[in-house]
């Protein structure tokens, strides 16, 4: 690893300096906030406010612009509350957009399957066998994956037209109702999901979660944003510099259900306490790695012993400097090295949604939480609200 690149790193993020002993890193501080200025070098643009004007299942779509007082600016679409563009500028003031997506409503319609920036639920991530029990009665859900549940089921929340409203510039908030029974969840669920483009000490993306059932039901919900810190479509993420505040991670089967224990992440690939090339180890020989085709896996955050965000996670875009930080208020996050990309799906600027050239930094519960006594219950009963947020903050070294 090139030492300047890592001592960057180093001072750009704050690095969670205690996280290989188990104790909780003070937050990190990240770069410098940059405003975006005119450069030589042509920045990315959203996209067509008009190719996201159509109607799916008889309810309109459309496109939110979010913009904040550093001009970044942020794209969302009601189908799916999908994050479609996030334009932050790299270490040039250069608006990058690092959030691969589409360029018009119908590729999303005919691609749902990709997640690409999608709130995905009623549970993100797995159910084993695509049953859980619940208060005494059996659900059963669709196997979208393989013999498991994945991410609600066939037509789950990124696959359907939420209601929207642009409360200002930079916020947006949408709502959906998901009635009881639908997927084979139990519960008519209201959901409420608010998106706030920040600009303060860093250029940020807020997204806080809401939701209410009239029925005991199970509630694992989370954004499915692709990032490439260089750009979406500029090739490999495997050169992107990584640390996770994390000693441990679940271990998964061969069909990437949690085995039920949790594992040290020391002495494995998974070991990401320390600045690391996300493709490092990919290549090791380790079971764990050939069952998700490389990473695709829960890492189970080091408690927050202070109070609000916990800090989860850090990543250095290796040409652009961008640096990502997440935080949030779930107990884990899983992440995806984009091993089941495969150039099939045309993205926006012509570009194509290339092997391994962009992750996800999902913030979770654990997945199949419902059917592991042990990891933190994903139960919501009647008359109570799910409340969660998580931030991803961009900032550069300059």
């Amino acid at each position: 690893m090139n030492k300047l690149l890592f001592s960057l790193f180093v001072a750009a993020a704050g690095l969670l300096a205690s996280c290989g002993n188990g104790s909780n890193p003070p937050a990190p501080t990240g770069g410098d906030s940059v405003t975006a200025t005119p450069s030589a070098s042509a920045p990315a643009v959203l996209p067509d406010a008009k190719a996201f004007g159509d109607t799916v299942d008889g309810k309109p779509t459309a496109l939110y612009i979010l913009k904040n007082k550093n001009n970044a600016e942020a794209a969302v679409t009601n189908y799916g509350a999908r994050v479609v563009s996030l334009l932050v500028p790299d270490k040039k003031g250069v608006l990058t957009d690092v959030v691969v997506g589409y360029d018009s409503i119908g590729k999303y319609v005919h691609q749902p399957e990709s997640f690409f920036g999608a709130i995905v639920g009623r549970y993100g991530n797995r159910i084993a066998k695509g049953k859980f029990a619940l208060e005494g009665k059996t659900y059963t859900l669709a196997t979208n994956d393989g013999p498991n549940h994945l991410h609600g089921g066939k037509k789950g929340f990124g696959a359907k037209v939420w209601d929207a409203r642009q409360l200002n510039d930079s916020t947006v908030e949408l709502s959906y109702l998901s009635r009881d029974g639908e997927e084979g969840y139990p519960g008519s669920l209201q959901v409420k999901v608010t998106y706030t483009l920040t600009g303060d000490s860093s250029n940020a993306l807020k997204i806080d979660y809401e939701a209410s059932t009239d029925k005991a039901t199970v509630l694992n919900i989370t954004n499915h944003s692709y990032f490439n810190l260089n750009g979406q479509g500029s090739g490999t993420i495997n050169n992107h510099l990584l640390q996770l505040n994390a000693d441990n991670y679940t271990p998964v089967d061969s069909t990437l259900i949690p085995t039920g224990k949790i594992e040290p992440v020391a002495g494995t690939p998974f070991d990401f306490r320390t600045p690391t090339a996300i493709g490092a180890h990919i290549g090791d020989d380790n079971i764990q790695l050939k069952y998700g085709k490389g990473y695709d896996h829960n890492f189970v955050l080091n408690p927050n012993k202070g109070s609000g965000l916990n800090p989860a996670a850090t990543v250095l875009g290796d040409q652009s400097g961008i640096i990502m930080e997440a935080y949030t208020l779930e107990p884990a996050v899983q992440f995806y090295g984009g091993n089941f990309m495969k150039g099939a799906n045309p993205i926006k600027g012509g570009k194509k949604d290339d092997y391994r050239t962009a992750f996800c930094m999902e913030t979770q519960h654990y997945p199949d939480s419902p059917n592991e006594p042990s990891f933190p219950t994903t139960e919501l009963k009647a008359g109570k609200t799910y409340r969660t947020t998580t931030v991803y903050k961009f900032s550069v070294k300059k």
